[in-house]
């Protein structure tokens, strides 16, 4: 009987441990597949972030491109500027010269007025500016001296507006004064004049 128990837990225990290793033998596959769909899924990520990367990149490289572009046409357009505001100016200072010319030939001898002792006072005044050859410098001196004298000029401008606006205010006072001594003088009169009758 004893020996019957001992079989019998014997052949118990073996079905235990086949049991176990079956369960072991299918957890090792779950694992392995599972590794396996690890190892898939970090290369697919690796993938998307490389191409996600390249992406980027060449996103960047059009950008910058772009950006070359706009600027290369941006002083392209800024030179053209420059060169028909040149044009303009010595179309302008030519022709300006050659209407004053004209004008003071036509007139001969005429009493020139004041609006063309102003355009030939500008015409003097005004210098043709001959930047072509300067260097970045030397356009910034340019630029700060040309600043200077329109600063002066403003200054000047606004002295003189001020000088104006007293003048007006003087003259206003001196008017209403006249105005005053007038009319006292008339009453004077009229009662001057009733006296004598």
């Amino acid at each position: 009987m004893h020996r019957k128990r001992m079989e019998k837990d014997l052949s118990e225990l073996q079905t235990l441990i086949d049991a176990h290793f079956e369960t072991r033998k299918k957890e090792e596959e779950e694992l392995l597949l599972l590794k396996e769909r690890i190892e898939k899924r970090r290369q697919e990520r690796d993938e998307n972030i490389r191409q996600r990367a390249e992406k980027e990149k060449e996103r960047q490289l059009r950008i910058a491109e772009e950006k070359a572009r706009r600027e290369e046409e941006d002083q392209r357009k800024r030179a053209e500027e420059d060169s028909k505001k040149r044009r303009l100016l010595t179309d302008a200072s030519a022709t300006y010269g050659s209407t004053l010319s004209k004008a003071e030939r036509g007139r001969k001898g005429k009493k020139v007025t004041e609006r063309e002792k102003k355009r030939k006072i500008l015409g003097e005044r005004r210098k043709a500016l001959n930047i072509d050859h300067l260097s970045e410098d030397k356009l910034k001196e340019k630029a700060t001296e040309l600043w200077e004298w329109l600063h002066g000029l403003e200054s000047e401008k606004f002295d003189l507006l001020e000088r104006i606006k007293r003048q007006k205010y003087d003259i206003q006072s001196l008017n209403r004064r006249v105005d005053e001594l007038n009319a006292k003088g008339r009453r004077g009169k009229g009662k001057g004049a009733a006296r004598k009758k």
